[in-house]
């Protein structure tokens, strides 16, 4: 599960610690339709492509979460899924074709949605139009791939452990069947557990399980039951993601603040798996310390040089942004897949809406990339690839992450969150929006 930036219905505060969830800068808000559509021959021809990351998102879910505002449908019929299975096929090959001589891929992820929607025959098609397209044997590439409860089948993970996943990540949110039904998710521990049995069985991936804390009624004792659960299982990689409501979701009309709440349980899921023998790695992500190395570039849902495959899925050159209609309500998502499903080959070749990133900021999105990480900036690496340096570039804001004592010290060589730095990221990350971006997430209109 990956919740985006959308703003949230609720009020936020000026210093609530929860203003927006920034895994991806500039979000999709803020693209535009391009006035000429720029071909994507153009846009990649002065990429390094040596080392891209591939990306296929999957639109399908078997339900709607109630806190999702993810690009997904829930149970959409089977023509549809076999129409977007060949849309997705036409795109792959065109995308190939126009990508720069020598372009291979360091990792890949099928994301959603939930890509286990699909039977265990079109995950194997996904795979075999992939391999077919870019030339790729992804059995040596690192793959992620989402699954859910429901959708985690022995034949389903028999064709991902044969294909070479190696990670595997599911959205279990709580392991309390009350707590799971009060955020829209109406599934059952039972099922649950079997899934996470079958992980375990059927692969030999990376395990990562997604929490939800600050769930209606969810207290410290019914979170401290989730996180012992899922230590039971010994998955590779805990998310902890903190409850957000947003438009257009199934929560979508609560109000009201619980930012105290929150962070009082993000403290304390965070000491629990500190003290069970996992490193943090950023405010969500916590790895277990005895895990083996992740072989080949870590899991990464945003990097630059990003091929995304899908009508919901983006794609990142070094300055250009690009990816299909954004929308979050059932209705707009549904015609968006229509839209996709329906276009020739040809049409793939261009890029339908994005954003152009100047100097400011590519430093923006490097900044927000590495600093709201536990092992934080490299300054030498920021002076290497922009000149200048960040306190210099942007020293209004790191005065006042100064001021509120989120910055640790004053070091040259690197600048780290302090722990409580670390624990208000989403208040930290919009600071470093531009005006620009700002405007254009302020005047989009959920749909």
């Amino acid at each position: 599960m990956t919740l985006s930036l959308v703003p949230a219905t609720e009020p936020v505060a000026p210093d609530s610690p929860y203003r927006s969830y920034v895994y991806a800068y500039p979000h999709k808000s803020s693209y535009r339709p391009f006035g000429r559509r720029p071909l994507l021959a153009d846009l990649w021809r002065d990429e390094d492509v040596r080392a891209l990351s591939l990306y296929l998102h999957i639109p399908f879910c078997e339900m709607r979460c109630g806190f999702c505002n993810l690009f997904t449908r829930s149970t959409p019929p089977a023509a549809q899924v076999a129409a977007y299975l060949d849309a997705f096929e036409r795109q792959a090959r065109t995308v190939a074709e126009v990508l720069p001589e020598g372009a291979g891929f360091a990792r890949a992820a099928l994301g959603g949605g939930t890509p286990t929607y699909l039977e265990a025959d079109e995950l194997a098609r996904v795979y075999d139009v992939l391999e077919s397209a870019f030339g790729l044997d992804l059995t040596a590439v690192p793959m992620s791939v989402e699954t859910s409860p429901a959708t985690a089948t022995d034949d389903r993970l028999a064709v991902l452990e044969a294909r070479g996943v190696t990670r595997v990540s599911m959205g279990v949110q709580s392991f309390i069947d009350s707590e799971a039904h009060a955020a829209g998710r109406p599934q059952r521990r039972a099922e649950v557990d079997r899934a996470l049995a079958a992980i375990r069985a059927h692969t030999t991936a990376d395990l990562n399980v997604d929490l939800i804390y600050g769930i209606d009624r969810q207290d410290e004792r019914t979170w401290a039951y989730s996180l012992d659960t899922a230590l039971e299982h010994e998955p590779e990689e805990i998310y902890l993601y903190p409850l957000y409501v947003r438009p257009l979701t199934g929560l979508g009309r609560r109000g009201g603040s619980w930012d105290d709440h929150r962070l009082g349980l993000y403290r304390q899921g965070r000491d629990h798996l500190r003290e069970h023998g996992y490193e943090q790695v950023s405010m969500r992500m916590f790895r277990r310390t005895d895990a083996p190395s992740v072989e080949g570039p870590e899991y990464c849902c945003q990097t630059d040089g990003m091929v995304g495959l899908g009508c919901g899925a983006r794609s990142y050159t070094a300055s250009t942004h690009y990816s299909f209609d954004y929308a979050v309500g059932v209705g707009r998502v549904r015609s968006i897949i229509d839209d996709y499903t329906g276009r020739d080959p040809a049409d793939f070749a261009h890029a339908e809406v994005g954003f152009v990133l100047d100097e400011d900021e590519r430093r923006r999105r490097h900044l927000l990339q590495s600093l709201l990480r536990a092992e934080g900036m490299d300054t030498a690496g920021y002076t290497a690839r922009f000149g200048g340096r960040p306190r210099d570039d942007f020293p209004g804001l790191f005065a006042a992450l100064d001021r509120r004592g989120w910055v640790a010290g004053d070091a040259t060589e690197r600048i780290v969150l302090t722990e409580e730095g670390l624990a208000h990221s989403d208040a930290i990350g919009p600071l470093f929006f531009s005006e620009r971006v700002n405007a254009l997430m302020a005047e989009y209109e959920a749909r």
